[in-house]
């Protein structure tokens, strides 16, 4: 029996990956001492452009056999 992972759409991965640094930024920057608007805006770009990046670099391009 040959067992694998189940298989994700790309984009729930790229969303996973954005939403992932977004709220760390947001979690850091608040912690560092600035203010949570300012952390909340940088962190959504930041998730918004890790969305973009991993949607479109960050899928294998499949082998042929």
């Amino acid at each position: 029996m040959h067992l694998r992972p189940p298989a994700f759409a790309h984009g729930v991965i790229s969303f996973l990956w954005a939403l992932f640094f977004g709220l760390f930024i947001w979690i850091g920057g608040s912690a560092l001492g600035y203010g949570s608007a300012v952390t909340f805006i940088i962190g959504a770009v930041v998730g918004f452009l890790t969305f973009l990046f991993v949607r479109v670099y960050g899928e294998e391009e499949p082998r042929r056999p």
